[in-house]
This record gives C-alpha cells, structure tokens and sequence, in this order.
C-alpha cells in the first residue's frame, strides 16, 4: 500500500460501509485500502487471511 492512510478507503465493521479518510474512530475500522472496491471486499480479504494464518499456524505445529 501506498500514500498517506487519511486519504486511502477503509471498511467501517459496525456500519459496514466504505468510508475515505479517518471518518470513524481506528476500533470501528480496518485498512487501508487503495481503492474503493477493495474495502467493499474488506470481510472477505480478512477471511482469507485468518484462514491462511490457521493453515500457517496448524503446519508449524
């Protein structure tokens, strides 16, 4: 990622609606994003995410 965060798009996880910028206090948020369509899809990257840290995580035990 690139730029300064208060002008990228992060994923609101109470409203569940795209914001620019520092809109919401940091808790209620996750980004940054670049792009607007990439935040929309925020709870979908997280899942993916935790799904391969678990993976990650089984295989190093």
């Amino acid at each position: 990622m690139s730029g300064d965060p208060s002008k990228q798009y992060w994923y609101n996880i109470n409203t569940g609606a795209v914001e620019f910028g520092y809109v919401s206090p940091a808790p209620d948020r996750v980004g940054p994003f670049e792009t607007k369509v990439e935040a929309e899809h925020a709870l979908e990257t997280l899942r993916a995410n935790s799904a391969k840290w678990a993976e990650e995580d089984a295989a190093n035990d």
